[in-house]
């Protein structure tokens, strides 16, 4: 069975619509989304990563004095925040992950808008990677939306290479949407449950088709 394939840093096309576009990504946790959203980032979108942008947060000291304060000394580090003995807190505790949230989520969309609002006055296409596009309602930015798909026994083992269990899949997913309603929400599908090969000719089929005008 494949694992999580990886993006290469081989020359692609750009991406150039006649007008740009904000692409959404959603999908189950393990089913690639990162190596999608790479594969699109190497056709020249501005790839707007949600989890990248919670990293800079977590950095702001004035971040981590209000998580030490929320959650204890431990759930910080010298320069972030512990994320694994957050996520083992969060993960169980459905009003300790609105504490951190309302901590959190505010700066991160913040810093996401400006990245969004830098790509329109840029004429940039982006690659919008959040894990909660559903729930922070930034689907609402995206012009298209993107589910990336592979079968459960895949995104079982790909989850199991990151150390988690089936338990451990299990909790996280259900921290999230469920998997129906980000397929309805969806406007197109990339299977990644195969080579990354064939996952990188239909994100090129998909983005042709958008410069075409026949998406």
């Amino acid at each position: 069975m494949p694992a999580e394939p990886r993006p290469t840093q081989t020359a692609a096309r750009p991406f150039r619509p006649p007008t740009p576009v904000v692409i959404g990504i959603l999908g189950g946790i393990a089913a690639g989304k990162s190596t999608v959203a790479g594969l699109f980032a190497a056709r020249g979108l501005r790839h707007v990563d949600a989890d990248a942008e919670a990293r800079r947060v977590a950095a702001d000291p004035q971040v981590r004095a209000s998580v030490a304060a929320a959650f204890g000394p431990a759930a910080v580090t010298a320069d972030g925040l512990d994320r694994g003995a957050l996520a083992a807190r969060v993960f169980q505790d459905p009003l300790a992950r609105q504490r951190l949230e309302a901590i959190l989520h505010p700066p991160i969309r913040a810093r996401i808008l400006a990245q969004l609002e830098a790509a329109r006055r840029a004429g940039e296409s982006v690659l919008l990677d959040a894990p909660l596009l559903l729930e922070t309602g930034l689907v609402d930015l995206c012009d298209e939306v993107v589910f990336v798909d592979a079968a459960a026994a895949i995104r079982q083992q790909r989850a199991a290479a990151r150390g988690w269990s089936a338990d451990e899949l299990a909790r996280r997913e259900a921290a999230q949407c469920d998997l129906e309603r980000k397929r309805a929400r969806a406007t197109r599908r990339i299977d990644n449950g195969g080579e990354l090969a064939a996952t990188g000719r239909q994100v090129d089929d998909l983005l042709a088709a958008l410069e075409a005008g026949t998406a």
